[in-house]
């Protein structure tokens, strides 16, 4: 089951310039880290450290096959997914997988926060939506 949005990915080559723009607007760095998987750099901003408040993810590319360098190449900065908490990682995945959605990631990944479990999705039309799925050892929300 969905429990509801944990963050929303921003994509950037420049981490400490979104980081200045979160800050002014009042948020503030409560978790970085990295998913090795994917080659890349995560910093989660909030406006409070409440664990079941969403996030806002800046991604960032660290090694030099990242999995955000053909996006950021062909689309440039900016939004690049929503990721939703989930009770059942292998559960959710099948249900969108019958529902339409095309999966990125051939098994669940190391994601960039302790214990974190992700998988990728994709829903070409009618939004050409990225989304994550996430999965913690102890719910964040719900």
């Amino acid at each position: 089951m969905i429990l509801g949005i944990d963050h929303v990915g921003v994509v950037t080559e420049d981490a400490a310039a979104v980081g200045a723009f979160l800050d002014a607007l009042g948020m503030t760095r409560t978790e970085d880290g990295t998913a090795p998987d994917y080659g890349v750099s995560c910093d989660f901003w909030q406006f409070s450290p409440a664990a079941a408040e969403p996030a806002v993810e800046v991604v960032a590319p660290i090694a030099p096959d990242a999995a955000v360098h053909d996006y950021l190449g062909n689309n440039g900065p900016g939004l690049y997914h929503v990721a939703f908490e989930v009770d059942d990682l292998e559960g959710e995945l099948s249900r969108l997988r019958r529902n339409g959605f095309i999966p990125i990631d051939r098994e669940p990944c190391r994601g960039a926060r302790p214990g974190m479990r992700v998988a990728f999705l994709y829903l070409p039309k009618p939004a050409a939506f990225l989304v994550e799925l996430v999965h913690y050892p102890t719910r964040r929300r719900g």
